[in-house]
Protein backbone atom coordinates (compact mmCIF):
# COMPACT_ATOMS: atom_id res chain seq x y z
CA UNK A 1 0.00 0.00 0.00
CA UNK A 2 1.23 3.23 -1.03
CA UNK A 3 2.68 5.52 2.11
CA UNK A 4 0.31 8.00 3.68
CA UNK A 5 3.74 10.46 3.35
CA UNK A 6 3.73 9.55 -0.53
CA UNK A 7 6.90 10.67 -2.49
CA UNK A 8 7.97 12.78 0.22
CA UNK A 9 8.63 10.27 3.13
CA UNK A 10 12.68 10.66 2.23
CA UNK A 11 12.08 14.56 3.05
CA UNK A 12 10.63 14.09 6.10
CA UNK A 13 14.04 12.07 7.55
CA UNK A 14 16.27 15.18 6.06
CA UNK A 15 14.08 18.06 7.79
CA UNK A 16 14.11 15.81 10.76
CA UNK A 17 17.97 15.55 11.01
CA UNK A 18 18.17 18.77 10.44
CA UNK A 19 16.30 20.17 13.36
CA UNK A 20 17.88 17.35 15.24
CA UNK A 21 20.97 18.93 14.41
CA UNK A 22 20.46 22.29 15.15
CA UNK A 23 19.51 21.27 18.64
CA UNK A 24 21.67 19.27 19.58
CA UNK A 25 24.73 21.86 18.04
CA UNK A 26 23.24 25.00 20.23
CA UNK A 27 23.24 22.33 23.60
CA UNK A 28 27.38 21.39 23.06
CA UNK A 29 29.08 24.66 25.03
CA UNK A 30 26.59 23.29 27.76
CA UNK A 31 26.87 19.71 27.72
CA UNK A 32 30.55 19.90 29.84
CA UNK A 33 28.68 21.71 32.29
CA UNK A 34 26.32 21.57 35.19
CA UNK A 35 23.76 23.75 33.36
CA UNK A 36 22.52 21.20 30.02
CA UNK A 37 19.86 23.18 28.63
CA UNK A 38 17.69 19.56 28.36
CA UNK A 39 18.04 16.84 29.70
CA UNK A 40 16.44 14.03 27.17
CA UNK A 41 15.78 14.17 23.68
CA UNK A 42 13.04 12.25 21.67
CA UNK A 43 12.48 12.32 17.94
CA UNK A 44 10.25 10.56 15.91
CA UNK A 45 8.27 10.14 12.39
CA UNK A 46 4.21 9.78 12.64
CA UNK A 47 3.88 6.29 11.67
CA UNK A 48 2.07 5.64 8.82
CA UNK A 49 -0.94 3.78 10.78
CA UNK A 50 -0.78 6.74 13.47
CA UNK A 51 -0.97 9.41 10.52
CA UNK A 52 -4.02 7.68 8.40
CA UNK A 53 -6.34 7.08 11.91
CA UNK A 54 -5.66 10.87 12.90
CA UNK A 55 -6.33 12.04 8.98
CA UNK A 56 -9.74 9.64 9.61
CA UNK A 57 -10.37 11.16 13.07
CA UNK A 58 -9.93 14.62 11.63
CA UNK A 59 -12.14 13.87 8.51
CA UNK A 60 -9.89 14.68 6.25
CA UNK A 61 -8.84 12.62 2.92
CA UNK A 62 -6.35 9.58 3.96
CA UNK A 63 -3.41 11.64 1.71
CA UNK A 64 -0.26 13.11 1.64
CA UNK A 65 -1.37 16.54 1.19
CA UNK A 66 -3.70 16.22 4.39
CA UNK A 67 -0.23 14.40 6.21
CA UNK A 68 1.87 17.13 5.44
CA UNK A 69 -0.02 20.16 4.67
CA UNK A 70 -3.40 20.06 6.43
CA UNK A 71 -1.82 18.23 9.96
CA UNK A 72 1.23 19.49 11.17
CA UNK A 73 2.86 16.98 13.45
CA UNK A 74 4.09 14.17 10.90
CA UNK A 75 7.60 15.11 12.49
CA UNK A 76 7.69 15.17 16.31
CA UNK A 77 10.26 16.70 19.14
CA UNK A 78 10.05 15.97 22.70
CA UNK A 79 12.65 18.08 24.78
CA UNK A 80 12.69 17.22 28.20
CA UNK A 81 14.74 19.70 30.67
CA UNK A 82 14.93 19.91 34.20
CA UNK A 83 13.72 23.14 35.07
CA UNK A 84 11.22 25.59 33.86
CA UNK A 85 13.48 28.32 32.87
CA UNK A 86 15.54 26.38 30.20
CA UNK A 87 12.12 25.45 28.24
CA UNK A 88 12.13 29.03 27.56
CA UNK A 89 15.88 29.33 26.97
CA UNK A 90 15.53 26.51 24.32
CA UNK A 91 12.34 28.40 22.85
CA UNK A 92 14.76 30.90 22.19
CA UNK A 93 16.91 29.37 20.56
CA UNK A 94 15.07 27.52 18.55
CA UNK A 95 13.17 30.43 17.60
CA UNK A 96 16.62 31.78 15.59
CA UNK A 97 16.96 28.85 13.59
CA UNK A 98 17.96 29.54 10.12
CA UNK A 99 15.21 28.59 7.47
CA UNK A 100 12.27 28.52 10.33
CA UNK A 101 9.41 30.36 11.14
CA UNK A 102 7.19 29.76 14.21
CA UNK A 103 3.22 29.22 12.63
CA UNK A 104 1.67 28.44 15.83
CA UNK A 105 2.62 28.23 19.67
CA UNK A 106 0.96 27.15 22.78
CA UNK A 107 2.35 27.56 26.39
CA UNK A 108 0.13 25.20 28.81
CA UNK A 109 2.71 26.37 31.30
CA UNK A 110 1.67 29.09 32.63
CA UNK A 111 -2.00 28.47 30.85
CA UNK A 112 -2.10 24.81 32.50
CA UNK A 113 -5.05 22.37 30.85
CA UNK A 114 -8.01 21.96 33.13
CA UNK A 115 -7.18 18.14 33.78
CA UNK A 116 -3.52 19.56 34.87
CA UNK A 117 -1.47 18.98 31.48
CA UNK A 118 1.61 21.52 31.03
CA UNK A 119 3.85 21.77 28.73
CA UNK A 120 5.05 24.20 25.56
CA UNK A 121 3.95 23.21 21.92
CA UNK A 122 5.47 24.76 19.10
CA UNK A 123 4.82 24.01 15.46
CA UNK A 124 7.87 24.86 13.17
CA UNK A 125 7.30 25.41 9.43
CA UNK A 126 10.66 24.32 7.69
CA UNK A 127 11.84 25.85 4.34
CA UNK A 128 13.92 23.15 2.51
CA UNK A 129 15.41 23.16 -0.73
CA UNK A 130 13.16 20.28 -1.98
CA UNK A 131 9.64 20.29 -3.38
CA UNK A 132 6.59 20.09 -0.70
CA UNK A 133 3.55 18.38 -1.54
CA UNK A 134 2.03 21.11 -2.95
CA UNK A 135 5.10 20.92 -4.94
CA UNK A 136 6.15 24.12 -3.86
CA UNK A 137 10.35 24.71 -4.12
CA UNK A 138 11.27 25.80 -1.92
CA UNK A 139 8.67 23.14 -0.42
CA UNK A 140 7.76 23.84 3.18
CA UNK A 141 7.52 20.93 6.14
CA UNK A 142 6.31 21.57 9.49
CA UNK A 143 7.44 19.68 12.68
CA UNK A 144 5.65 20.02 16.11
CA UNK A 145 8.04 20.59 19.47
CA UNK A 146 6.94 19.82 22.81
CA UNK A 147 9.22 21.44 25.33
CA UNK A 148 8.80 20.00 29.66
CA UNK A 149 10.08 19.40 32.46
CA UNK A 150 11.17 15.88 33.97
CA UNK A 151 8.27 16.08 36.23
CA UNK A 152 5.39 17.70 33.97
CA UNK A 153 6.74 14.44 31.28
CA UNK A 154 6.45 11.65 33.87
CA UNK A 155 3.54 13.28 34.55
CA UNK A 156 2.11 13.13 31.04
CA UNK A 157 3.15 9.79 30.62
CA UNK A 158 1.44 8.07 33.36
CA UNK A 159 -2.04 10.20 32.73
CA UNK A 160 -1.46 8.93 28.99
CA UNK A 161 -1.78 5.17 30.61
CA UNK A 162 -4.61 5.65 32.88
CA UNK A 163 -6.57 7.88 30.23
CA UNK A 164 -6.94 4.60 27.91
CA UNK A 165 -8.01 2.37 31.43
CA UNK A 166 -11.95 0.60 30.55
CA UNK A 167 -14.08 -0.46 33.20
CA UNK A 168 -13.06 2.65 35.59
CA UNK A 169 -15.75 3.34 38.58
CA UNK A 170 -14.76 6.65 40.77
CA UNK A 171 -13.12 8.37 37.30
CA UNK A 172 -13.89 12.57 38.66
CA UNK A 173 -11.76 11.55 41.26
CA UNK A 174 -9.68 9.79 39.87
CA UNK A 175 -9.50 13.50 37.34
CA UNK A 176 -9.64 15.12 40.90
CA UNK A 177 -6.54 13.40 42.10
CA UNK A 178 -4.19 13.65 38.67
CA UNK A 179 -5.08 17.35 38.63
CA UNK A 180 -3.89 17.75 42.06
CA UNK A 181 -0.82 15.74 41.78
CA UNK A 182 -0.09 18.01 38.78
CA UNK A 183 -0.35 21.36 40.19
CA UNK A 184 2.30 19.63 43.20
CA UNK A 185 4.27 18.85 40.62
CA UNK A 186 4.38 22.33 39.34
CA UNK A 187 4.91 24.21 42.56
CA UNK A 188 8.23 21.57 43.36
CA UNK A 189 8.89 22.74 39.66
CA UNK A 190 9.19 26.48 40.77
CA UNK A 191 11.25 25.48 44.38
CA UNK A 192 13.82 23.47 42.33
CA UNK A 193 14.12 27.04 40.29
CA UNK A 194 14.50 29.16 42.79
CA UNK A 195 16.82 26.32 44.76
CA UNK A 196 19.20 26.79 41.72
CA UNK A 197 18.42 30.50 41.94
CA UNK A 198 20.24 30.51 45.57
CA UNK A 199 22.97 28.29 44.65
CA UNK A 200 23.73 30.33 41.62
CA UNK A 201 23.81 33.41 43.54
CA UNK A 202 25.57 31.78 46.39
CA UNK A 203 28.76 30.81 44.05
CA UNK A 204 28.37 34.29 42.18
CA UNK A 205 28.90 35.79 45.57
CA UNK A 206 31.71 33.53 46.30
CA UNK A 207 33.45 34.34 43.18
CA UNK A 208 33.12 37.82 43.55
CA UNK A 209 34.59 37.60 47.10
CA UNK A 210 37.45 35.77 46.01
CA UNK A 211 39.08 37.60 42.80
Amino acid sequence: MESIYGEYKDNLEKVKDYILYKIEDYNKPYEKTDHKLYEHLSVRIKSEESMKEKCIRKNLPVTPHSALSELTDSIGFRIVCSFVEDIYKNIELIKNFENCSVVKEKDYIKNAKPNGYRSYHLILAVQTPFEDVNHNVPGTYYVEIQLRTIAMDTWAALEHQLKYKRNIKNTKIIEYELKRVADELASCDLSMQTIRHLINDEEEHNENTTS
